[in-house]
C-alpha cells in the first residue's frame, strides 16, 4: 500500500493500491479512523460502520453521477457484521458494489479493509429504493442509470444479480 494521508473523502475508479479482496469494488471509500468514534472497549463503535457505509453508499452514486439533489432515496434495510475489533489509529477501506439490481431498487454490498490489519474488518448490506419526487410512490431506474450501472460494475468484474 502506498501512503493514502492526502487522499478525498471518497475514491472511484481512481489509481490507489486497492488490496486484492477489493479487487471487484467499483467504489472504494477512504475512511480514517477518529479517535472519538471509539467505545467503552477501545473498539470502533459500531453504529459509525452505519455511517461509514452511508459516505460510501453516496459515494457510489456519485460514480454514477445520480447525486445531483434531484434523486430520492430511501434506506429500506441495512445491517453490518463485525468480524474483527478496529481500533485507533486504523484507515479503513470500504469497498461498495451493487449486489442485486431490482426495479426501483439497488442492493448494495460494503467490505471494510483494515490497513492496519491487512484484512476486511466488517462487511454490510443495504436496500436503497427510489422514490419519486414527491417521495410517495417508488420510481424505477432509467435504461441510462441502468445501462451506467452495469459498465461501472463490469469494469472492476463483477456483474449484479437482477
Amino acid at each position: 500500500m502506498t501512503n493514502t494521508s492526502e487522499k478525498p473523502d471518497f475514491m472511484s475508479e481512481v489509481a490507489i493500491d486497492r488490496p486484492e479482496v477489493l479487487a471487484h469494488y467499483p467504489v472504494i471509500h477512504y475512511q480514517p479512523i477518529h479517535w472519538g468514534e471509539m467505545d467503552a472497549f477501545n473498539h470502533l463503535n459500531n453504529v459509525v460502520y452505519y455511517r461509514y457505509s452511508e459516505s460510501a453508499r453516496i459515494g457510489y452514486l456519485h460514480a454514477l453521477d445520480m447525486f445531483d439533489g434531484s434523486m430520492v432515496t430511501v434506506l429500506a434495510q441495512s445491517s453490518c457484521q463485525y468480524l474483527h475489533p478496529v481500533t485507533y489509529p486504523d484507515t479503513l477501506l470500504l469497498g461498495v458494489r451493487c449486489q442485486r439490481l431490482g426495479n426501483t431498487s439497488i442492493a448494495m454490498e460494503y467490505s471494510y479493509y483494515s490497513t492496519a490489519q491487512n484484512k476486511i474488518v466488517a462487511t454490510a448490506d443495504a436496500v436503497v429504493v427510489r422514490l419519486d419526487s414527491d417521495g410517495k410512490g417508488k420510481l424505477p431506474w432509467t435504461t441510462e442509470e441502468r445501462a451506467r450501472l452495469l459498465a461501472l460494475e463490469a469494469k472492476f468484474g463483477h456483474t449484479p444479480e437482477f
